[in-house]
């Protein structure tokens, strides 16, 4: 059932008296991407993808002394994460890279993503709302499989130095309040009259909070 939501208008109508109109304000949907729409996590997944088993598994295990200090809290969230994409993609060219993504997205990420989560994507999209993900993940694999559905994406964006990419990020980490600050740079969301929020974790929630309907591990 599409929501009507409006707002009053006055106008002078022929006779010369105040006429109240209303107008029908749209909605928008905003949906987290990793363990919402998808099943897996994707940075693993595109690792897995470009590099094979054998490569993200050694790097794993590389990587697992700065996981621990994360588990401890002496290494943040970002750093580690920062450091996983150097690892794997630091130095490798920006072309060569998105070729890669593109290519995940045609071949991989469908079989990752949540059936009924698509399914809500598509419902939005019949009613007419404005659809948007809003990841943490790279928006180099997450942006070609948006742009062939229809719908926008907010992402992490990846720092790139002489057409290569360096692994570290450009700006912030698209989590948290950071979520909420790039949907208010992109949307004007006084605008929307019913706003539609997805998410699974923490990092969701403040996301959720400017939500008239927020939805917590819907499809979980």
């Amino acid at each position: 059932m599409v929501l009507e939501v409006y707002h009053a208008h006055y106008q002078i109508n022929t006779g010369g008296y105040l006429q109240k109109t209303q107008i029908m304000r749209p909605s928008i949907a905003f949906f987290d991407f990793d363990g919402t729409v998808t099943k897996k996590d994707t940075l693993f997944e595109i690792v897995r993808y470009t590099k094979g088993n054998t490569a993200l598994y050694t790097g794993l295990l590389m990587l697992a002394p700065a996981m621990v200090l994360m588990k401890l809290k002496m290494l943040s969230n970002v750093k580690v994460k920062q450091l996983f994409l150097q690892y794997f993609f630091g130095n490798m060219p920006e072309q060569q890279f998105r070729s890669k993504c593109a290519a995940f997205c045609r071949e991989r990420l469908p079989f990752l993503i949540r059936e009924d989560a698509l399914q809500a994507i598509k419902e939005h999209q019949l009613q007419g709302h404005r659809v948007a993900v809003v990841t943490a993940s790279a928006q180099e694999w997450v942006q070609p499989w948006c742009s062939a559905l229809g719908i926008e994406c907010i992402a992490t964006r990846l720092e790139t130095v002489n057409a290569r990419i360096t692994g570290r990020i450009y700006g912030e980490n698209c989590n948290g309040e950071e979520k909420v600050r790039r949907i208010e740079e992109k949307f004007s969301l006084p605008l929307y009259g019913e706003i539609y929020a997805y998410g699974d974790t923490s990092g969701d929630k403040a996301m959720l909070a400017i939500a008239t309907h927020p939805f917590f591990r819907k499809f979980n």
